[in-house]
């Protein structure tokens, strides 16, 4: 895998999480316990940090970046994701915060300064644009992203579900590398 260190600082993780050998992470990126990073994510936390919590996967092909400070900006915009998060293929989140138990649908892309809260379905290929903040509870879909309707108790309960699979998933990937 390419871990890169950037203005001397390295990605960190402990050996609970899998990043696949083909992903690419540099600089300020801190990853929490049993979350995975699949092939070919690139993450560049080298002008504000990343932060990635607990039992949270990147899958394919995902994109993750953020904004460096400004005169207008001081703090710029990092890239925050809570715990129980998917985020499907080809995703591409920049200086948002996520907050826990969020599926992001396969080739969504959320941009500068997007709070989403916990609980929250974005739908596959929908475009949340910046300073937009996404109640939770609720699906949202389209381009611009817009609030469909209120999650099923079902949904509700998947989003768990779906970041557990993964975690079992990359405890399968784990264990095959170390064998």
């Amino acid at each position: 895998m390419a871990i890169r260190s950037y203005k001397g600082i390295t990605p960190a993780f402990n050996e609970s999480v899998y990043v696949d050998e083909s992903s690419v992470l540099v600089g300020d990126i801190t990853i929490g316990d049993d979350s995975s990073v699949w092939p070919l994510v690139a993450a560049r936390g080298d002008v504000n940090h990343i932060r990635i919590g607990q039992r949270t996967n990147i899958q394919d092909g995902s994109v993750l970046h953020l904004s460096r400070a400004t005169k207008n900006n001081p703090d710029g915009y990092p890239l925050i994701i809570g715990d129980d998060v998917t985020v499907g293929h080809k995703v591409m989140l920049h200086g948002c915060v996520l907050g826990n138990r969020i599926l992001v649908g396969m080739g969504a892309i959320i941009m500068d300064n997007v709070i989403v809260e916990d609980e929250v379905i974005i739908g596959g290929g929908a475009l949340v644009p910046p300073n937009k903040r996404l109640e939770s509870g609720f699906l949202y879909v389209g381009s611009p992203a817009k609030q469909a309707r209120p999650l099923t108790e079902q949904e509700l309960s998947f989003l768990k579900v779906s970041a557990d699979n993964y975690v079992q998933l990359k405890d399968e990937y784990l264990a095959e590398d170390a064998s």
